[in-house]
């Protein structure tokens, strides 16, 4: 499942920045992949409808969300602990 969550998240996040999924690092920012204040909302919305799982995040105030947007790895260990959880 661990392979599968980040293949999807990175999909997701990909297609947001209208990349190539082979474009997308674990280190890149969502910043670094041109991903404004509007796809990062869609991103999460897309997140949470594919993995059955509500995301902590506060579109309006982002630093204050418990959800790390840091990084995509940072994204995919979030998505993973809430996977983990959900279950």
């Amino acid at each position: 499942m661990t392979d599968n969550v980040q293949e999807k998240v990175i999909e997701i996040i990909a297609e947001q920045a209208v990349l190539e999924v082979e474009d997308v690092t674990l280190e890149a920012s969502l910043e670094d992949l041109g991903i404004d204040s509007m796809g990062l909302v869609e991103s999460i919305f897309a997140i949470e409808e594919a993995f059955d799982i509500q995301v902590p995040f506060n579109a309006n105030n982002p630093t204050d969300s418990t959800f790390d947007i840091s990084s995509v790895s940072a994204i995919i260990a979030a998505v993973q602990g809430l996977v983990a959880t959900r279950v």
